[in-house]
């Protein structure tokens, strides 16, 4: 018996306290109700240091500091990755992390982009995401994602605030259900014996 799904929604903002932390909690509250297992890893105040190669070493800073979390990624079958907007950018601390991301964590496993913004934008998150952030990490970004505009006004407590609210919470739910059985087909990838990242283990 297949054990229970794992989804770790990746909260990117480095700000304590932030909406992407909120929303990122939303998410995982949703997902808990389609019956995943769902955990937050979130940036705030930017824990993790700046990339080197004492990553590749098993240098014992990066053994402590990133060891911990390497291992909830490497038993996710999925991911969210909550973004804001930061001046038409996606945060640097989240760029880190995928830097620090192996294929060994997070390759073959579909993810999903949520981006914040606190007013009519969110758009760019998207499309630098989707641009540079799966190469060497293999992450399968799926075709849906969610744009959460207006931020302070949405996803606030148990009952949609207005028709908007409403429309993005049935939105949400349902591009975390394609998720899901993105998540339940990438398995079989995984699984297939066909992955070789001996020999093939960058992208193009």
């Amino acid at each position: 018996m297949r054990r229970t799904m794992k989804i770790t929604v990746i909260s990117g903002s480095h700000r304590d306290g932030s909406q992407s932390d909120r929303v990122a909690q939303y998410i995982a509250n949703d997902l808990t109700k389609l019956g995943v297992e769902a955990s937050v890893i979130s940036l705030a105040k930017n824990p993790l240091p700046l990339w080197d190669e004492g990553v590749w070493s098993d240098d014992p800073k990066w053994t402590s500091i990133w060891g911990p979390i390497s291992a909830r990624l490497k038993e996710s079958d999925g991911f969210v990755v909550v973004s804001p907007e930061w001046s038409g950018m996606v945060p640097a601390g989240l760029k880190n992390f995928f830097l620090l991301c192996g294929s060994r964590e997070v390759g073959h496993k579909p993810a999903m982009i949520v981006s914040v913004s606190s007013g009519i934008g969110g758009s760019y998150p998207v499309v630098e995401l989707r641009q540079s952030s799966y190469k060497n990490t293999r992450l399968v970004y799926i075709p849906d994602h969610v744009i959460v505009r207006n931020v302070e006004s949405m996803l606030n407590g148990s009952s949609p605030a207005d028709s908007h609210d409403e429309e993005l919470r049935k939105r949400m739910h349902y591009s975390l259900e394609i998720l899901i059985e993105y998540a339940k087909a990438l398995c079989a990838v995984r699984e297939s014996g066909k992955i070789n990242l001996k020999e093939f283990p960058y992208g193009m």
